[in-house]
């Protein structure tokens, strides 16, 4: 009887010992898993060419401060990276979340260090005292800091940023060499997308830094909005480098504006990483030029418009400074172009 106790405990020292070492060794695995995440996750980042764009006013070629570069480089360009990236970063509950917390009244501790670091200019805006971080960022500038430029014949910029022009979608390269502006994927209507086909393309990007609320480029009757659901990549040149397509995956909003000189005008919001929301503040079925069409809470975003064939001449420095690869910097109401005349 002792002998066949003693050999149960035996044999169940035994077992138990086999499932310390299953254990362990599994334990092991994951450790030794971690441990390689952990290695590629810092890996040194691959070197980046600095993004440089012409500033309108002065002609000189300079280089932009990123908001985040190190943090944009890693998502898009580390393999743990792009796992997060696929995972979280682009989820709309993240940039809603982290766009509800930008709402919050302690927010208000990351305005100052953020005006001074990117040095805006708080001078021209309507008020000086903010409750929340969005309401900062959201601001609204004094009706003489923006002039439009009210002709008729010329569209003007809807917002702050800087710009990229095409005279001709489908024979430009956008962003990246051989890649095409692709306008059913981007408005997601095949009847629509038919008539911008050869049109004109414009796209402006907005920083963090820049103000941040967007205006109508022309007076004219507006269709209802059309919003399509997506993502939220980063519109940042960083991202848009390996991923050229950002444009057709993530959210965005668009209108249509019939004017006479300019025929129908897209008018369209997309959203990126960490853009609360897109909010539009104009009501009715007309609009004026340079009135107020609505604005993003926190996080870069990007203005685009496109025009139909033959209806827009646009400016010259802007379409130079697009062909070498340069984003040029404009303001909200500044000409970008005039219309085409009849027989064009």
């Amino acid at each position: 009887m002792a002998h066949r106790a003693l050999f149960h405990l035996t044999h169940k020292n035994k077992y138990q010992q086999m499932n310390i070492s299953k254990t362990n060794k599994r334990w092991g695995l994951i450790l030794l898993l971690l441990a390689v995440i952990a290695i590629m996750a810092l890996y040194p980042l691959p070197p980046q060419a600095p993004i440089q764009y012409y500033d309108r006013q002065s002609g000189l070629l300079k280089t932009e401060k990123v908001a985040g570069e190190k943090w944009l480089v890693w998502l898009y360009h580390n393999p743990v990276g792009e796992a997060t990236l696929w995972a979280l970063a682009k989820r709309k509950v993240v940039s809603r979340v982290y766009g509800n917390s930008m709402d919050r009244a302690s927010s208000t501790k990351k305005i100052q260090p953020f005006v001074e670091e990117f040095d805006i200019d708080l001078s021209i805006a309507q008020k000086q005292e903010f409750n929340s971080f969005n309401d900062f960022f959201t601001r609204k500038l004094k009706d003489s800091a923006r002039p439009v430029d009210t002709t008729s014949s010329v569209a003007v910029s809807p917002a702050d940023g800087k710009i990229l022009a095409y005279t001709n979608i489908s024979h430009s390269d956008f962003i990246i060499k051989g890649y095409r502006f692709n306008t059913f994927s981007f408005l997601n209507n095949d009847r629509l997308a038919q008539k911008y086909l050869d049109g004109t393309l414009v796209i402006i990007r907005l920083a963090p830094p820049d103000y941040h609320r967007f205006h109508f480029p022309v007076s004219g009757n507006v269709s209802p909005i059309v919003r399509i659901d997506g993502e939220y990549y980063s519109v940042n040149p960083l991202a848009l480098r390996k991923m050229a397509e950002i444009f057709c995956l993530n959210k965005r909003e668009y209108t249509i504006i019939s004017n006479p000189f300019f025929g129908d005008v897209v008018m369209a919001e997309v959203g990126a990483t960490m853009v609360g929301s897109i909010v539009q503040t104009y009501s009715g079925n007309f609009v004026k030029k340079g009135q107020e069409k609505g604005y993003f809470k926190f996080g870069g975003s990007t203005v685009v418009l496109l025009f139909e064939k033959n209806k827009i001449r646009l400016d010259q420095d802007l379409l130079i400074n697009t062909l070498k690869g340069y984003e040029t910097v404009i303001r909200e109401g500044e000409r970008i172009g005039v219309s085409c005349p009849a027989n064009e």
